[in-house]
């Protein structure tokens, strides 16, 4: 009888936090929509705030698009909705801020977003996570209902770095470590136990197209200094290595749990039959 009682008192709690529904604030990038079929896939009930570039989410009928400086509106939405908890996913573009029209709320907080701007589209984020704390709404791990996306240590291909590259490697760890809180790196190519490139606000695909065509050099894309880890994780799929297959990449080294790889099957797969190896530390 009392197992019984117990079971009955686990789905009731299980019911419970399948019914709490979960805001989205989504971007732009495929990660977004991996974020958002995983949702559809458990049936968690949620509602979109749709903050990519050009309404990528108009067609989904839980999406609303609310521009930055309507705070008061965000905040009701999630309000109505019942919902404690948000999550980000996916690029949010910077606003043009000149152009945007304030309700109350966005009079108070926008002087503090505009200020975090000068230090990239990440502070921004972290402004906005802020905010809704303050108003007691908590933001969870973007990878919260994906936590597959993230790999934990080990070498993940046939292929494996050699003695030499481990030496290269860890000259482009103590790089990443000497970096200060406002640098915006989350990548660099090493070979020869050098940095050889840094990537800057363009992204890893400009980075390896300055690249010569036979680089034989190695991607390593870890988080920035001090970074929120509930949102803009490094990520990589099938594009960024069939780019580093382009310019001979001979490995990548990511970080344990702290990177975020879209198809990852598809990824270790091409890596395997293209001679390039995908580390985890």
């Amino acid at each position: 009888m009392l197992v019984f009682l117990r079971k009955i008192k686990k789905d009731q709690y299980v019911h419970h936090f399948q019914n709490k529904m979960i805001g989205l604030f989504l971007g732009d990038t495929d990660f977004s929509v991996t974020v958002l079929n995983k949702i559809k896939k458990i049936k968690k009930k949620y509602f979109i705030i749709d903050f990519s570039k050009n309404s990528k989410f108009k067609k989904n009928k839980y999406s609303h698009r609310i521009s930055i400086g309507k705070f008061g509106k965000i905040l009701n939405l999630i309000k109505e909705k019942k919902s404690k908890k948000v999550l980000f996913a996916g690029k949010i573009a910077k606003p043009k801020f000149s152009s945007l029209r304030l309700d109350l709320k966005g009079i108070y907080y926008m002087p503090s977003v505009i200020k975090a701007a000068k230090k990239g589209d990440a502070a921004i984020i972290k402004t906005i996570i802020k905010i809704l704390s303050n108003e007691g709404i908590k933001v969870i791990s973007s990878i919260y209902f994906n936590p597959e996306l993230a790999l934990k240590s080990g070498i993940y291909t046939k292929l494996k770095p050699n003695n030499k590259d481990l030496v290269s490697i860890n000259t482009g760890i103590k790089y990443f470590n000497k970096l200060n809180d406002l640098d915006h790196v989350q990548a660099i190519i090493v070979k020869d136990n050098k940095v050889i490139a840094k990537e800057g606000i363009e992204g890893t695909r400009k980075m390896l197209a300055k690249l010569k065509k036979k680089s034989q050099g190695m991607l390593i894309k870890f988080p920035k200094k001090k970074q929120d880890l509930r949102m803009d994780l490094p990520t990589i799929g099938l594009q960024t290595i069939k780019d580093c297959k382009k310019y001979r990449i001979k490995g990548i080294i990511l970080k344990s749990k702290k990177n975020i790889i879209l198809d990852k099957a598809k990824c270790i797969n091409f890596a395997n039959k293209n001679g390039i190896f995908i580390k985890v530390i």
